[in-house]
């Protein structure tokens, strides 16, 4: 196999804020752009989930996160030829700032605090419409709709 298509590890962070929303926004110029995510990015050589997580959420939004724990992981092979495993940690805001800052717009054009609720309805409605050969008008990036499909118990995990 060659290297280029061996899987890559990507690190999702749910930053919650401990009243049930998290940090999300829609990807822009790159795989999945148009779809709603959360922080994160590709785990570095060396590095610890909570270092990646802590590294990529301050680059994308200027947020200082702490108590990162391990959520789950989705193996996620997009169309477009891409194959990650997608390991999702939770964290809090530890840093006075509270309002996320698009820090690379090319990337993301602004961050919202949404209802982890919400954000499971979103993916629970694309997972149905696509198992439908239906499309949905909000679009989410395929590790949150994995993340639904392979662990649906997992919907008041932050209540």
């Amino acid at each position: 196999m060659a290297e280029a298509q061996r899987p890559k590890i990507g690190v999702g962070v749910v930053i919650h804020n401990g009243a049930g929303n998290i940090v999300m926004g829609e990807r822009a110029g790159s795989h999945g752009a148009g779809t709603m995510q959360c922080p994160g990015g590709h785990l570095e050589y060396g590095e610890s989930f909570a270092e990646c997580a802590k590294r990529e959420v301050l680059e994308e939004t200027g947020l200082e996160v702490g108590n990162v724990k391990f959520l789950v992981a989705t193996n996620d092979v997009f169309g477009e030829g891409k194959h990650y495993v997608t390991v999702f940690v939770t964290c809090t805001i530890v840093g006075e700032n509270t309002v996320p800052q698009p820090m690379e717009p090319e990337k993301c054009a602004r961050w919202d605090w949404i209802p982890w609720a919400q954000m499971w309805a979103w993916a629970k409605e694309q997972a149905e419409a696509e198992a439908g050969g239906k499309s949905v008008n909000k679009q989410m990036f395929l590790p949150l709709v994995n993340l639904y499909r392979e662990y649906p118990g997992m919907e008041h995990c932050l209540a």
